[in-house]
């Protein structure tokens, strides 16, 4: 199993520089990463950065807190694929959720998937903020809305992912989604026990020491 494939190498701190993000697109193209995944500003400078390389761009919508307009977050992912991004991580609204607009939830993740066409959607449901019913809940919408990915966290809430939280989210997408987990994954041991529970993705901007010493600073999300 080469690690490297399953890594979203991610700096979507809003102090990261034009040249912070130009080092993560080097260091994604020297290790073979899955992909980079960047705020919107910074879409075109990493699809540039990675012309050259089979490392794809993922830009983030509605982030971190998911609590803009369905049709802002629609134009943000529209905008980002048109400036070269590969894949969108979108917040869900995660109010609305707990609010039981089930409805909302479902169309705004649905829209935001029609207006991005072939190109993957991973929805972020947050889960630190939700109960396990409320994360069974909004992997359905996800399926619902044909999500490719579902996604436990931002890595900005109170919470990343955890073990528990992974196997109520396999249970439920069963395979007709794949899974994402962010937020936390600092040490090799950790991020091969999520891929052996079926995650697919591993978000981190720990990539770097995973793959070199097979643990990260604990400062590092």
């Amino acid at each position: 199993m080469k690690i490297q494939r399953y890594i979203d190498h991610t700096l979507l701190k809003p102090t990261a520089t034009e040249q912070d993000i130009i080092q993560l697109c080097n260091e994604a193209a020297q290790h073979h990463f899955y992909a980079v995944c960047v705020n919107g500003c910074y879409v075109p400078l990493a699809k540039e950065q990675l012309k050259n390389t089979t490392v794809k761009v993922a830009a983030v919508i509605g982030f971190p807190l998911g609590a803009m307009s369905t049709e802002a977050k629609v134009f943000e992912a529209k905008k980002c694929i048109e400036n070269g991004a590969n894949e969108i991580d979108m917040v869900i609204n995660v109010g609305m959720l707990k609010s039981g607009d089930n409805e909302y939830v479902e169309q705004e993740i649905a829209q935001i998937k029609e207006a991005i066409g072939d190109n993957v959607l991973k929805v972020i449901l947050e889960n630190c903020y939700l109960t396990k019913k409320e994360i069974e809940l909004a992997c359905q919408l996800c399926l619902n809305a044909n999500a490719d990915f579902v996604k436990t966290s931002t890595g900005f809430g109170t919470g990343g992912a955890t073990f528990e939280d992974v196997a109520i989210m396999n249970s439920i997408v069963d395979g007709e989604a794949q899974i994402k987990a962010a937020g936390g994954i600092r040490d090799l041991e950790t991020a091969l026990k999520y891929i052996e529970m079926g995650v697919t993705r591993l978000g981190t901007s720990s990539g770097v020491a995973l793959v070199t010493t097979g643990i990260a600073d604990k400062n590092q999300y």
